[in-house]
C-alpha cells in the first residue's frame, strides 16, 4: 500500500502531531508499505524510508513557528509518481486543502486526522469572535473526507455537535521501553530540582504557549513550599515564563527529545498538566509510562488517559484551586502517589505503538476498498 501524507507541521518542529507522524512513518515501513510526507519546506528529504516533499511556506503571523503552505499549489505531477493508493490529510488547514484538491481529482480515497482544538485555542487567545467561523471552517474541510479520525471519544463526539460526518476513533500510543521508571536516576534528579534531590519534584512537558496555561503552576507553587518544578519544552512564552518563575524553586529545561526527556519523566514524582484543551495528550501517556501519577483537568482526551484517583488526579477545569489542591495531594502523601504513578504505569503498558497503528492501517486499506460512489458521494 502507498500512503500519502500531507501535514501542516513536521520536522524540525517536534510537538504530539510530529511524534505521532514519526511513529507512524516507522510502523509503515516495518509493515511493508510505502509512504511520501508533504510537509512546509525547510524539513529532512527522508524521514526513514519515506521521502519528504517540501513546499513553499510562510509564517503564520498569529503563531509564526505555524507555516501555512498556499493551498492553491499544484502537486498533481508528484502523486502521478507515487501512485498513493490513499491520501492523508493531518489535521488539515491550509496543505490539506491541497491534499483533498488532489484527491478529488485523481479519484483517491481521502482520510482526514482531527488533532487540535483550534476553536478552543482561539477562545483562550481572547479571539471568541472567530470560534464559531472556525467550526465552519473546519467542518467544511473534514465533511470532505471519507472518513474523518479523532484522538478520543470524547473529542469525536464533540466534533458530531458541530456537524463533523464520518467520524472514527484513532487513538495514541507509548514507547514503553524508552519511558520506563527505570531510568530513574539521582543525576537527573539533580538537575532537574537543582540539587535539592530530597524535595518533592513536579514536571511540566509541553510547548511553553498561551493555550497550555503553563503559568497556573506559579500559585501550584507559591501554595506548596519546599516543592520544586521542572518545566521542559521551549515556545513563544518562554521569556515571559522564565521571568514569571523567576525567584521560584523553578529549573526551565527547554526542549528535550529521546532519552533525555525520558529521563526527566523518569526523574519526577508527578506529572501536572495544567491545558484544558487537550483531544489527548501524548505527554500524559509518556509520564504514566514513565511511572508518574497525572494531574490533569477534567476535559477533552485525558478523559479518555486517566482514571480518576487510579492513575491520576482530574481538576476542574477552569479552577486553579483545584489543580492547586488535587496536586497537594499527591505531595502530601507519598505513598499514595507512588501507588498511583504504579497503576498508571500499569495502564500504560497496555497502549502499544503497534495495535494502535495497526488499527489505522485497517481504516487505510478499508477506504482503498470503499466502491468509488460511496467516496464521490462523500
Amino acid at each position: 500500500m502507498r500512503v500519502a501524507i500531507f501535514t501542516e507541521t513536521f520536522l524540525p518542529k517536534i510537538d504530539g502531531i510530529v511524534n505521532t507522524l514519526t511513529y507512524l512513518i516507522q510502523h509503515l515501513e516495518r509493515r511493508g508499505h510505502d509512504c511520501w510526507i508533504f510537509a512546509p519546506e525547510g524539513g529532512p528529504e527522508n524521514y526513514a524510508h519515506a521521502r519528504v516533499i517540501g513546499l513553499p511556506a510562510h509564517p503564520f503571523p498569529l503563531y509564526p513557528e505555524l507555516k501555512i503552505v498556499p493551498p492553491h499549489l499544484d502537486i498533481e505531477d508528484k502523486l502521478h509518481i507515487f501512485q498513493p493508493d490513499v491520501i492523508h490529510v493531518v489535521n488539515p488547514i491550509a496543505i490539506g486543502l491541497i491534499g483533498m484538491r488532489h484527491a478529488r481529482q485523481l479519484g483517491i480515497p481521502l482520510l482526514a486526522s482531527y488533532h487540535t482544538d483550534i476553536p478552543g485555542f482561539a477562545e483562550r487567545w481572547g479571539m471568541g469572535l472567530f470560534v464559531e467561523p472556525l467550526w465552519a471552517y473546519l467542518r467544511w474541510i473534514h465533511n470532505q473526507a471519507a472518513l474523518n479520525l479523532c484522538p478520543s471519544t470524547v473529542t469525536m463526539n464533540e466534533l458530531a455537535l458541530h456537524g463533523f460526518e464520518r467520524l472514527g476513533v484513532w487513538t495514541r500510543g507509548v514507547d514503553t521501553e524508552r519511558f520506563n521508571p527505570g531510568r530513574r536516576s539521582m543525576a537527573w534528579r539533580s538537575l532537574l530540582s537543582d540539587g535539592d534531590v530530597d524535595a518533592p519534584l513536579l514536571l511540566s512537558v509541553g510547548r511553553l504557549s498561551l493555550e497550555k496555561r503553563v503559568h497556573w503552576l506559579k500559585p501550584v507553587l507559591d501554595a506548596l513550599p519546599g516543592t520544586r518544578l521542572a518545566i521542559v519544552g521551549d515556545g513563544p512564552r518562554r521569556k515571559e515564563l522564565e521571568e514569571l518563575f523567576a525567584y521560584t524553586p523553578t529549573v526551565f529545561t527547554g526542549f528535550l527529545e529521546g532519552d533525555d526527556l525520558a529521563n526527566a519523566y523518569a526523574a519526577a514524582d508527578a506529572f501536572i498538566f495544567p491545558s484544558a484543551n487537550e483531544t489527548f495528550g501524548n505527554v500524559m501517556l509518556e509520564a504514566m509510562a514513565s511511572g508518574l501519577p497525572v494531574v490533569a483537568a477534567r476535559a477533552g482526551g485525558p478523559l479518555e488517559v486517566v482514571s480518576d484517583g487510579e492513575t491520576g488526579l482530574f481538576f476542574e477545569p477552569e479552577d486553579c484551586q483545584s489543580l492547586i489542591d488535587m496536586t497537594r495531594r499527591l505531595v502530601l502523601v507519598p505513598s499514595y502517589a507512588r501507588q498511583v504513578g504504579a497503576a498508571a504505569r500499569r495502564w500504560a503498558e497496555s497502549r502499544s505503538w503497534d495495535s494502535v497503528l495497526d488499527g489505522l492501517l485497517q481504516d487505510y486499506q478499508s477506504l482503498v476498498h470503499l466502491p468509488a460512489l460511496e467516496r464521490q458521494a462523500a
